[in-house]
């Protein structure tokens, strides 16, 4: 039985991005690195992954130090290196060279104790498509209240 526990959901790349596919990876981490996410200090927002040298890496994403560790553990937006077999690797390098597609962060999660990171191969929305985003969701959402209220 798999035990999912949900670290950081990063909610602005669905507004953001149009989601076309989505993978699992792991991740390379530091001991202090591990323990700061199991206290949920660590944010995906502004985080993206690239290929580098035929392997994976996710950028600009922020782990706090941990409270209780040394006070110069590590780096909080150092890059990391992503885990994932090579070749889901090197398909994924081919689809965001060739398309221009990006590989944006979704959700990080322990998955049976080990830290995980759910990426989605997105699109950049244009500002007309964030917009019609909006309407759906405003939509949505009296559609829903009326159904209440009958």
């Amino acid at each position: 039985m798999e035990s999912i526990k949900l670290i950081q959901k990063n909610r602005k790349a669905y507004f953001n991005y149009e989601i076309i596919e989505k993978y699992e990876a792991g991740l390379v981490l530091k001991g202090t690195e591990v323990k700061s996410l199991r206290d949920g200090q660590a944010s995906i927002a502004e985080s993206f992954a690239r290929p580098s040298r035929g392997e994976l890496f996710i950028y600009q994403m922020d782990i706090s130090p941990y409270k209780c560790g040394p006070v110069d553990s590590h780096n909080p937006k150092r890059p990391r290196k992503l885990l994932m077999r090579k070749g889901e690797i090197n398909r994924l390098i081919g689809k965001v060279q060739e398309r221009g597609l990006t590989l944006v962060p979704l959700s990080l999660y322990f998955k049976n104790g080990l830290a995980k990171i759910e990426l989605g191969l997105g699109r950049g929305k244009k500002l007309y498509d964030k917009r019609e985003t909006i309407k759906k969701r405003i939509i949505r959402r009296e559609i829903e209240r009326s159904m209440r209220r009958k």
